[in-house]
C-alpha cells in the first residue's frame, strides 16, 4: 500500500493557523491593489468627463473612446477584486496542505463567496479545505499500482468536494447569517457609532505598523468593500500612512530631536507614508517604543475625522495617488494632516535627541604567537 507524501514540517496548530491566515493574505493583497489602483485610474480620469460614476453599464456605449475605454478599466479593477475570497481560501489551504490544497480552497472560497459569507466564510472554506486535504494526504492508502492516481484525482476531486460539501450543507448557511448580522449592524451605526467604529480601526492600524493587529483591521475592512460598506475602509487607508508621513514630517521640522542613525530614515518614511507603506515608521517604533502611543492617538483621531465628516474611500488605496478618488477628497486630506499633525508633535516630545546605544566592538581575537625551540 502507498500513502501520499507532503513537504511541510509539522508546527504547533498556532503557529500552523496564525502562518496560514497571513499566507492567504500576503497573496490577496496584489490582486487587491491591482483591481484598486485600475479602477482609481478609470475614476480619475472619468472624473475629468464629469462622470462619478463609470461603472455604470450605459458608459459601455458612449459615444466618446476614452470614457469607453475607462469604463472597462473599472471593470478589470472589479475583476481583479473579485477573485480576492477564492485567492485568500485558496492559498490558506496551500499553507496547510501544500499544492494539492490550492485548487479545493479556491473553490470552497469561491462557494463562500456565492454563499453571501463574506471574509469570514472564506478564511473558514480555506481552513476546511486545507485540513481535509491533509487528512486525505496523510491517511489515505492505496494500492501502489494506483497510487500515482492520487495528487492529480483523489485529492482534488475528494478534496474540493468534501470541502463544498462542508460549506454548503454545514457551516455555509451559519456564516452568511452571521454576515448579513454584521453588516446590517455596521450599517445601521449612528454616525456617533461610525466614530469609534473608525477610532478603533484607526488604532488598530496605527499599532503595529503593518503587523498582525495592522493587517486584521485592514483586511476585514476591505472585505466589507464586499457588502458595500466602505467607513472600515475609509479608516483603514487614512490609518496606514499617517505614521510614517508624520514621523517624516517631524524629522524634516527639527532632525536634531531624533538619534542621528534615523534622521534620514525620516525622508524615506515620509515616502513610504505618501505611497501607502506603513512600515516606513518601523524604525522609529524599535528605537523608541513610547512613539507606538503617538501612532495609536494619531492614527485613531485621523480616522475618525475623515469618516465623521463624511469622506468616504471606496478603494483600497492609501497613496496619495487615489486621494483624488474619495468622496469629500478635501475633509480626507485634511484628516490625514491632522492626524500627521499630532504624531508630527508627539514624535518631538518624545525624541529629545538621545542617541540610539552603540554596539560594543565586538572583541578583537587576541593570538599568542610562540616560536618554536
Amino acid at each position: 500500500m502507498a500513502k501520499f507524501s507532503m513537504n511541510k514540517k509539522e508546527k504547533s496548530i498556532g503557529t500552523e493557523v496564525k502562518t496560514a491566515i497571513m499566507t492567504g493574505v500576503s497573496y490577496m493583497l496584489p490582486l487587491i491593489i491591482a483591481g484598486a489602483v485600475i479602477m482609481g485610474i478609470a475614476r480619475i480620469g472619468a472624473s475629468f468627463y464629469g462622470i462619478d460614476n463609470i461603472w455604470d453599464g450605459s458608459h459601455a456605449e458612449a459615444a466618446n473612446a476614452v470614457v469607453r475605454l475607462f469604463h472597462a478599466f473599472d471593470g478589470f479593477g472589479g475583476l481583479a477584486l473579485s477573485l480576492m475570497l477564492p485567492v485568500v481560501a485558496g492559498y490558506i489551504a496551500f499553507s496547510i496542505a501544500d499544492k494539492p490544497g490550492i485548487a479545493p480552497g479556491m473553490v470552497a472560497g469561491l462557494l463562500a463567496k456565492e454563499m453571501g459569507t463574506g471574509f469570514l466564510g472564506a478564511l473558514a472554506a480555506g481552513f476546511i479545505a486545507g485540513y481535509i486535504v491533509k487528512l486525505l494526504v496523510t491517511k489515505v492508502k492505496l494500492p501502489k499500482s494506483v497510487a500515482s492516481a492520487g495528487p492529480i484525482f483523489i485529492i482534488p476531486v475528494g478534496g474540493t468536494l468534501l470541502a463544498c460539501l462542508v460549506m454548503m450543507y454545514i457551516i455555509g448557511d451559519p456564516l452568511a447569517a452571521m454576515n448579513r448580522g454584521l453588516e446590517n449592524w455596521l450599517l445601521g451605526m449612528s454616525d456617533g457609532n461610525k466614530i469609534v467604529l473608525a477610532a478603533v480601526v484607526g488604532g488598530m492600524v496605527g499599532f503595529d505598523l503593518g503587523g498582525p493587529i495592522n493587517k486584521a483591521a485592514v483586511t476585514t475592512a476591505m472585505a466589507m468593500l464586499a457588502s458595500g460598506i466602505y467607513d472600515p475602509n475609509t479608516a483603514a487607508q487614512v490609518a496606514i500612512i499617517i505614521p510614517p508621513i508624520g514621523i517624516g514630517v517631524a524629522t524634516l521640522i527639527w532632525k536634531q530631536r531624533f538619534p542621528h542613525s534615523l534622521q534620514d530614515a525620516g525622508k524615506a518614511s515620509t515616502l513610504m507614508g505618501l505611497i501607502g507603506v506603513s512600515e516606513g515608521a518601523i524604525p522609529f517604533a524599535l528605537a523608541n517604543p513610547k512613539i507606538i502611543v503617538v501612532n495609536v492617538i494619531g492614527s485613531a483621531v485621523g480616522s475618525a475625522l475623515a469618516v465623521g465628516l463624511g469622506a468616504v474611500n471606496r478603494a483600497p488605496i492609501s497613496g496619495f495617488y487615489g486621494w483624488l478618488a474619495v468622496e469629500n477628497w478635501l475633509v480626507y486630506v485634511l484628516a490625514i494632516a491632522v492626524g500627521s499633525g499630532i504624531i508630527a508633535f508627539g514624535s518631538l516630545l518624545v525624541f529629545k535627541g538621545e542617541e540610539l546605544p552603540k554596539k560594543q566592538e565586538e572583541a578583537k581575537p587576541k593570538f599568542k604567537i610562540t616560536r618554536a625551540q
